[in-house]
């Protein structure tokens, strides 16, 4: 990335657009395609399953031909720019219903396969899916029921396509031979992100903003012609079906998919498939460092790991290059921008880059701005962190409120994250003017898990925050009051939450209360009851050298 003054006041806390890379106006079809015409023999797909031997994979030409087929049978039951969901876990369906509804010229909305049938519903309905492409089971949990449970609370929702019959979907003979045309600016995906009001926000992606998104960070870490790259990524995030997926499309890379997440099985990814780089979150990489005898697994083509998604430790950093001898590098970003708007160099030239999540990448603007005013502040003091560029979204589905407290006139887009700049750009995150707690990766917010618990009849008040967590992150911490008639502990709170909650959202540290310390106008002050979590912890590690996490000790 080049090192350029800011053109602004120097002693202001904005960074321009650097125009080091030239960029085409890009789908996400037209970049399948052409990647097809560059490398149409190259392996592209890999089926990143336990069993080599049965690992289905795909060149580049075979997975534009596979997609081309996936967008007709697509285009025989919905119409151009309609809206259909995915709800499925990591596979090569995914990827080819990602690349087919490109094609077809639909949106693409993206699913949690963890949510729960209400959780479920609320998207399929806010998003007016015409239909959506469920994956059986995912464990040990019908999907497949759970939708039909939902459908008649879901009025618009005319399709229900099981990929477990992927042969019977794709029915070839009966689809429209010609494609539709795209446009860049065209909508590409929906992705959901909660707000502070709790209630998730569609977040408008569009094809330019996720392609061009993914291949400046592809080019960031430097990736090469012919990488592996291994893609733990959930993708119904941005992370995996854009960084990972359109990062490793455009630079002609080959793209192994495993299903989830499994600390073997991603070490034998990465030595099979003699594997390359990685995007992860800090706690998967935790994981593999710790995975018993992985000093003995041949490793040695991997080269690089990306950090994000929550807050890196620089211990972890110490540990993976001490261990691996990984060029590791830490990007920052949000959906909203589709997703990365900062990033470090996987050579980097400062000495404290670790404690940084680096400069804006190319073509993107950045800027550290007083909350209420939107206007600059100098070098170096805290602000919220705000970005425009091409990758910003188009806005909120149906949610114009929302839409603008998010972006400014003149488009900027407002991430409610506190950092502050220095002078050669590089961001530090300082905090967040949300209130949302990240666990692996994972985005939490309060509100929602507070309004399940206030269903409790023996809860009269409650309020959660989240706190440091050296596996996670952060994790969710309940603060209950419970009606002076009433008991409850917290099996059985964990228990109610897990009824109505994605079980990452459910709180594993409780903390009963009598009272909540309130400000004058009686809204809770959730920085005191975290103060005194952590000086209660910080007491307990004082007596107890060897801390129980379990028990949310850092």
């Amino acid at each position: 990335m080049e090192n350029v003054e800011a053109t602004s006041s120097p002693a202001m806390a904005y960074w321009p657009a650097v125009k080091s890379e030239i960029l085409a106006e890009q789908t996400i079809g037209g970049a399948l395609k052409d990647s097809a015409r560059t490398w149409p023999d190259r392996a592209c797909l890999v089926e990143g399953t336990k069993d080599y031997q049965t690992r289905r994979r795909w060149t580049f030409q075979e997975l534009l031909e596979d997609a081309e087929v996936v967008a007709r049978a697509l285009l025989s039951r919905f119409r151009q720019g309609e809206h259909i969901t995915v709800w499925a876990p990591n596979c090569p369906e995914w990827v080819l219903i990602e690349f087919g509804a490109a094609l077809a010229g639909l949106t693409l909305v993206t699913a949690n396969p963890a949510y729960l049938s209400n959780e479920l519903a609320y998207v399929l309905n806010q998003s007016k899916s015409a239909g959506i492409l469920v994956w059986p089971e995912y464990r040990n949990k019908d999907m497949l029921s759970m939708v039909e449970s939902i459908r008649a609370e879901v009025p618009l929702l005319r399709e229900v396509i099981s990929l477990g019959a992927w042969a019977k979907f794709l029915r070839p003979g009966l689809h429209p031979a010609a494609l539709p045309v795209v446009k860049p600016d065209d909508t590409a995906q929906i992705q959901y992100t909660s707000g502070t009001t709790g209630f998730p926000k569609g977040a408008l992606l569009t094809h330019r903003g996720l392609a061009a998104n993914a291949l400046l960070y592809a080019r960031t870490i430097e990736a090469k012609q012919g990488d592996v790259w291994i893609n733990p990524m959930p993708m119904f995030h941005t992370a995996g079906c854009g960084l990972a997926t359109l990062g490793c499309l455009q630079t002609g890379g080959i793209h192994v998919l495993p299903y989830e997440f499994d600390t073997e099985t991603f070490v034998e990814l990465f030595e099979s498939e003699k594997g390359n780089l990685t995007l992860c979150v800090p706690t998967m990489l935790l994981r593999v460092l710790d995975f018993p005898g992985l000093s003995s697994r041949d490793l040695s083509g991997w080269r690089i790991a990306t950090l994000g998604g929550a807050p890196v430790p620089p211990e972890l950093l110490k540990k993976a290059q001490s261990a691996l001898g990984l060029k590791l590098s830490i990007g920052y970003g949000q959906t909203e921008s589709s997703p990365y708007i900062t990033h470090t160099l996987t050579d980097e030239p400062r000495n404290d880059w670790f404690v940084t999540v680096g400069r804006a990448l190319p073509n993107i603007e950045v800027r550290i701005a007083e909350p209420e005013s939107d206007s600059l502040v100098p070098m170096g003091v805290v602000g919220e962190i705000q970005t425009r560029s091409f990758c910003v979204m188009k806005g909120y589905f149906e949610n114009p409120e929302a839409t603008k407290a998010a972006l400014s006139n003149d488009g900027w887009l407002r991430t409610g994250d506190l950092g502050s700049m220095d002078p050669d750009g590089y961001i530090r995150i300082q905090g967040r003017l949300k209130d949302m707690i990240i666990r692996g990766g994972e985005n939490i917010y309060p509100r929602e898990v507070e309004d399940v618990l206030f269903e409790h009849p023996a809860i009269a008040s409650v309020t959660v925050v989240g706190v440091p967590d050296q596996e996670w992150g952060e994790a969710v911490c309940a603060f209950v009051q419970l009606r002076a008639d009433m008991t409850a502990d917290e099996d059985v709170l964990s228990l109610f939450c897990r009824q109505k909650l994605a079980s990452y959202k459910t709180p594993r540290i409780w903390r009963f209360v009598s009272e909540f310390p309130q400000t004058a106008s009686g809204k809770i002050q959730k920085f005191i009851l975290r103060r005194q979590y952590l000086e209660e912890i910080a007491q307990k590690i004082t007596s107890n050298p060897k801390p129980n996490l379990s028990n949310g000790l850092v």
